[in-house]
């Protein structure tokens, strides 16, 4: 809590910084508690956001938020064709973000503005800032790793690698080792196209921007950083794990059930498995009916996270058996949304089976929890490879969701010698991560070059 204590001593820097994140749960946390982090270290906030998956102001008294419109209408803000939407956010924004930055930027009455921090993939806030003569520093919410596959993809689309064709998914991609054809960060689309254009211009206005943070550190992407130094020859800040900074406050777009607590404090330490696919992933009934029965049999208590919408076209957990709760006899809970850092720090649960977003693959490292790897899609599919193959902190479900393949995975993991290397593992990962955090470490030190730096202009 470094950065917390310093809060109360630091003066102010008399700087305003804008931050402007994308307005998806996975993306808005990180944002936010990069804004603590550099708020702590004296900086002024404003957080521009759209309408939009508004974040809620009350939980940030200190930071000022100025919404902006995005156009979109109901329809249009559905998840369900993300690349859409991302594309949509680029385009209808670009006025709305000019006339904010103007208004801000003639606004006397405040601390100068120092630069803008926005979302790598708010591609189009790079030639706003331009027009202004504003610094604009980018804010990448997932790992090293996978961007690096992103950014790969000219090559390869050259060579054949993607679109992927399923008689190629376990064959190596030599460029980009350890991954398999099947663990390329793609999304399925109705237009391909829209999605590489997407990502051709995510990387290239991150070359063309004064800095990248991550919410990474160098212990556990070491060689993924190495290269990126090389590829983009801008300034760059491993500060992560952001969250393990300062005492997080709720960014949540969901409320949170906070009956898993008092129904995890009931269970034996390190039993239960902690389920949960974050905000967006969505499933076919039939995998949720061999997730239930996965867990059934497994015979382990269960913690499972079903968001409404989680499975496609339920509302809720209809399609489960009749008389499937009352048969678990009080062995499993399930909740709609549950205070995630809360669970996977809670001393009953021993292992978290993930769709491998990069926030809860890093908040389970943190914890010293192994992972059950379920991605989805894009960079989750690398994450999931990362964890199982060059970090060894999880096993992957791999030939499919059926029941019997779920069962063998939560006994690896859970009772077998394997899980017990894993969890070895995973224990000394963090603790390089409360290394990294201390004075000296890898992430103080860069806090104090990201300050400095930003500092300076």
């Amino acid at each position: 809590m470094e950065i917390q204590r310093e809060a109360q001593l630091q003066e102010r820097l008399g700087r305003q910084l804008i931050l402007f994140p994308l307005p998806l749960q996975g993306h808005i946390s990180p944002m936010l508690q990069l804004a603590n982090i550099l708020y702590a270290k004296g900086f002024s906030i404003t957080i521009v956001h759209t309408k939009f998956n508004s974040p809620n102001p009350t939980n940030y008294p200190h930071f000022t938020f100025y919404p902006i419109f995005d156009g979109l209408s109901e329809s249009e803000s559905s998840p369900n064709d993300i690349i859409s939407l991302l594309s949509l956010l680029n385009q209808n924004c670009i006025v709305p973000f000019q006339e904010a930055l103007a208004q801000l930027l003639a606004d006397k009455s405040g601390d100068p503005i120092a630069c803008l921090i926005s979302d790598a993939i708010l591609h189009f806030t790079s030639a706003v800032a331009k027009s202004f003569n504003l610094p604009r520093i980018v804010l990448r919410t997932g790992g090293v790793s996978s961007f690096l596959a992103f950014a790969a993809f000219p090559l390869l689309l050259e060579k054949g690698y993607i679109p992927t064709q399923d008689g190629r998914a376990e064959e190596p991609v030599v460029e980009l080792p350890p991954l398999r054809v099947k663990d390329l960060p793609v999304i399925k689309t109705s237009n391909p196209e829209k999605f590489y254009e997407l990502l051709a211009s995510m990387i290239q206005e991150t070359k063309n921007s004064s800095g990248l943070i991550w919410n990474s550190f160098e212990e556990l992407e070491e060689s993924a950083l190495t290269k990126l130094r090389q590829d983009f020859p801008i300034p760059i800040f491993p500060v992560g794990p952001f969250h393990k900074h300062f005492t997080v406050s709720s960014s949540s777009l969901i409320a949170d059930d906070t009956s898993s607590i008092s129904w995890l404090n009931e269970q034996s330490p390190n039993s239960v498995i902690y389920v949960g696919f974050g905000s967006i992933a969505a499933i076919e009934e039939k995998e949720f009916i061999e997730i239930a029965w996965g867990l059934v049999n497994s015979k382990l208590p269960f913690l499972w996270v079903v968001r409404p919408g989680l499975v496609r076209g339920a509302e809720w957990i209809e399609p489960l058996p009749e008389g499937f709760l009352e048969m678990l006899n009080g062995r499993g809970h399930i909740v709609k949304w549950a205070p995630q850092l809360e669970v996977l720090a809670h001393p009953a649960v021993g292992a978290f089976w993930t769709h491998n977003g990069w926030n809860s693959t890093i908040e389970s490292i943190c914890e010293g929890v192994p992972m059950i790897c379920m991605p989805c899609f894009t960079d989750q599919l690398v994450n999931a490879r990362y964890v199982s193959h060059v970090w060894k902190v999880g096993v992957q479900l791999e030939n499919g969701l059926d029941r019997v393949n779920i069962e063998q995975a939560i006994k690896k993991i859970m009772v077998e010698k394997e899980g017990e290397e894993i969890r070895k593992q995973v224990l000394n990962l963090k603790e390089k991560i409360n290394l990294c955090l201390e004075l000296g470490g890898s992430s103080y030190n860069s806090v104090k070059s990201m300050v400095n730096y930003i500092a300076s202009f």
